[in-house]
């Protein structure tokens, strides 16, 4: 079978990556064309598009990117129309992959899948109409996901979360602390991980704070996980005042080996979770109180954490908008680091959020359900 698969970030890199994989152990002859990454590309097939030339940031950089997006998708629809694939799986990235689902089902009749639901149960719940229209399977990585399709008539697969799978696959797993430190040269302290983010904006925003308030807390070290596609010389301008290391490419050997982490948002407080590392959400953005009242009044979720989500309650502290200060950083690492019945409480809420998400297999069942023959 001939796959087209986007993905527009690096989290979703990582997710159509495996799912290939496990693609080739179902289909004897796979063939793949996709918009994505470095990993996808390790996986095999043929890279149109790399998604660090895809994903802009917030309204403003949209807007000075529109001709650069418009270019992206018409290359897109073009592609898939002279590779004429067997089917079309997109990963996560609505504002880019809905579009396109359009096109290729209305314009070129192909089956689209839908690896990772959009997050229209948080806003835009009126995409379900368009969802119904073009998707003809959706895959959901979270279990409270299936009841919100329920409620709309709309039949979906749970097939597990591939982070789980990620963090199953992972090596390193029996790493000790002195082998880690002696291989990134580290100092013989307790770590603090910071992950600030995949995108500059969200360094930017979010990383200063961090090493502000954990810099205070003298008896660790601090650790950044540097995402992928961004270069150490951008960490850099942040760090220069701060005894702090960096890290790229391990983030989970990291997490594994850190007292505790400062974590902006996203599939990383899932993985922070699911190894089992105290944490809290920082999130700053612009106008906090505005962003709060939007939040509170718009969305349709109580929370801004994959975790809180899955749990449905507050298992982490989410500083967001106008919860997010140095002070309520300060407040919440001291917690995290030195209480231990607080530490426990948390960790007894991972727990239940593991068993609620399941056993490894995400990508298997996923690549079972692509089979169209």
């Amino acid at each position: 079978m001939k796959y087209f698969l986007i993905a527009g970030e690096a989290s979703g890199d990582l997710h159509a990556s495996n799912l290939m994989r496990a693609l080739k152990n179902v289909d004897p002859e796979p063939d793949f064309r996709f918009f994505g990454g470095d990993l996808m590309q390790s996986a095999g097939g043929t890279l149109v598009k790399h998604y660090r030339d895809l994903a802009f940031m917030g309204f403003v950089p949209v807007l000075m990117n529109l001709r650069t997006i418009f270019a992206n998708m018409n290359l897109c629809k073009e592609e898939i129309k002279i590779y004429k694939p067997d089917v079309v799986i997109l990963v996560d990235y609505p504002g880019f992959n809905l579009k396109i689902a359009k096109y290729v089902k209305q314009q070129l009749h192909i089956p689209v899948y839908y690896y990772i639901s959009p997050k229209i149960w948080a806003w835009k719940e009126y995409r379900i109409k368009e969802i119904k229209k073009q998707i003809d399977k959706m895959f959901c990585i979270l279990p409270f996901e299936v009841e919100f399709y329920k409620k709309h008539q709309f039949r979906v697969d749970y097939v597990g979360n591939p982070t789980v799978d990620a963090l199953a696959d992972r090596d390193y797993k029996e790493e000790t602390f002195e082998n880690f430190i002696r291989f990134n040269r580290l100092e013989n302290k307790s770590i603090i991980a910071l992950l600030a983010g995949s995108r500059k904006q969200e360094i930017k925003d979010n990383l200063p704070a961090m090493l502000h308030v954990a810099a205070s807390f003298k008896k660790y070290q601090l650790v950044i996980a540097g995402a992928p596609g961004i270069e150490a010389s951008y960490y850099e301008k942040f760090t220069k005042k701060e005894n702090v290391h960096i890290v790229f490419g391990q983030t989970y050997r990291l997490l594994q080996q850190a007292k505790a982490a400062l974590v902006t948002s996203g599939t990383a407080t899932l993985e922070t979770a699911l190894l089992r590392v105290p944490q809290m959400v920082c999130y700053k953005v612009p106008f906090p109180r505005v962003s709060s009242f939007i939040f509170e009044k718009f969305f349709s979720c109580k929370y801004i954490s994959l975790v809180n989500l899955i749990a449905d309650k507050m298992v982490v502290k989410e500083l967001f908008g106008k919860q997010f200060s140095l002070q309520q950083i300060r407040n919440e690492l001291d917690l995290l680091l030195h209480d231990e019945f607080y530490r426990a409480k948390m960790d007894k809420d991972y727990q239940e959020i593991i068993e609620k998400l399941g056993p490894p297999g995400a990508s298997g069942k996923t690549a079972q359900l692509c089979k169209i023959r």
